[in-house]
């Protein structure tokens, strides 16, 4: 291939030796975007197949399309355009804050990439689309750049990068700007606002979402269906609980995400909620709490995330649980955060290593007892 020969040719310069080794990072994060890399382990046991990170981050960007394309319809919708010119609207919308998240993100990790000496790891290409999908899409550009350079430099890079960080980096940077710029993130006036699009005025309008609905007033105006396809207010990508199914089954289907931790997170909520239902605090469907605000997407996109979850299989089922019960217990007791989700899950990734910790000690004190009664 032309452009295989072309990159052979580069490489040279950006090895070690070369004018510009300083940039091998750089230089090997655009060929292994463009090539599939061709190198193998050499010791321990592993399990070599066709599916890299970069393969794996493509599949979860893939699972993450039905939610973003709904997002970039009914963003349009709100405001009064229809079918196509509503899609367009939407899009024009979110694009430039899914730019400023990854030329800031990726700015950020070739830098660190370039001092360590390390490879610049694909993990970003999802990361950078999840932040301006859980973002209102009315967050200003400087608002989404200041937020991704916080979750970035201070949730990955400051505990040595890709694979290494504790929290999801993409709620962080939904936290930082929560709890830093509070209005331009919660309240009735941040879902629509009016702007203009081809010379045109669109005409904006306000609400408080379902989630503010049922904490000030234990009912929303909207459906059950409604809330389940997706028309309520709320961040981008989080309204619609069944594009966000549709791809939790494309990351069941292909094996990236864990059930255990997917469907744990729904059982948590679901039983939270309806203690709460039956002990009278709430007197809706404990149920609603699935189909509102970021629930469905956090125990699809962002509980399963690898990384931060926990690793063992009844540790997955420990912090799912937690964490759905959790959202729910946050949004019923403290009105103050109606959306639970965020903090819910930002709480579990700090205790997953706990939680696996006492998994592997408990399944250790099982052996041990057990070859004691077999050398009896």
């Amino acid at each position: 291939m032309g452009l295989r020969k072309i990159v052979d040719n580069l490489k040279p310069t950006f090895s070690e030796g070369g004018k510009l080794s300083f940039l091998a990072s750089t230089f090997d994060a655009f060929e292994t975007f463009l090539f599939v890399p061709n190198t193998t382990t050499q010791r321990g046991a592993h399990i070599r197949d066709c599916n890299d990170m970069k393969r794996t981050m493509i599949m979860v960007v893939l699972a993450l399309m039905p939610a973003f394309l709904f997002g970039c319809w009914w963003t349009g919708s709100q405001v009064g355009l229809e079918s196509v010119q509503a899609f367009f609207y939407g899009l024009v919308r979110v694009l430039p804050m899914v730019c400023v998240s990854y030329i800031v993100g990726l700015a950020i990790e070739f830098y660190f990439a370039q001092v360590r000496g390390h490879e610049v790891n694909e993990g970003f290409l999802v990361t950078g689309l999840l932040i301006p999908m859980i973002f209102p899409v009315s967050t200003p550009l400087w608002m989404v750049g200041l937020s991704t350079a916080f979750a970035v430099i201070f949730g990955k890079e400051v505990f040595g990068g890709t694979g290494m960080n504790v929290f999801n980096p993409a709620l962080l940077a939904r936290a930082f700007a929560f709890f830093a710029y509070t209005p331009s993130m919660s309240g009735e006036t941040v879902w629509y606002s009016n702007w203009t699009m081809m010379g045109a005025q669109v005409d904006g309008i306000t609400g408080a979402t379902a989630l503010e609905q049922l904490g000030s007033a234990g009912a929303m105006n909207y459906s059950a269906l409604d809330a389940f396809l997706g028309f309520i207010p709320g961040s981008f990508a989080e309204t619609s609980t069944l594009a966000i199914l549709i791809g939790g089954a494309i990351l069941l289907f292909t094996g990236i995400a864990s059930w255990r931790t997917m469907v744990s997170v729904f059982v948590g909520g679901a039983a939270m909620g309806y203690l709460f239902q039956l002990t009278g605090v709430t007197s809706y469907p404990a149920w609603w709490h699935l189909i509102v605000g970021g629930f469905a997407f956090g125990a699809v996109f962002m509980a399963t995330d690898p990384v931060t979850s926990a690793q063992t299989n009844a540790g997955k089922y420990i912090v799912g649980l937690m964490t759905g019960a959790l959202a729910v217990l946050i949004r019923v007791v403290n009105p103050a955060y109606p959306e639970g989700m965020m903090l819910s899950i930002l709480f579990m990734n700090a205790l997953a290593p706990l939680v696996d910790y006492y998994v592997v000690e408990a399944n250790i004190a099982r052996r041990k007892k057990r070859a004691v009664k077999l050398a009896k």
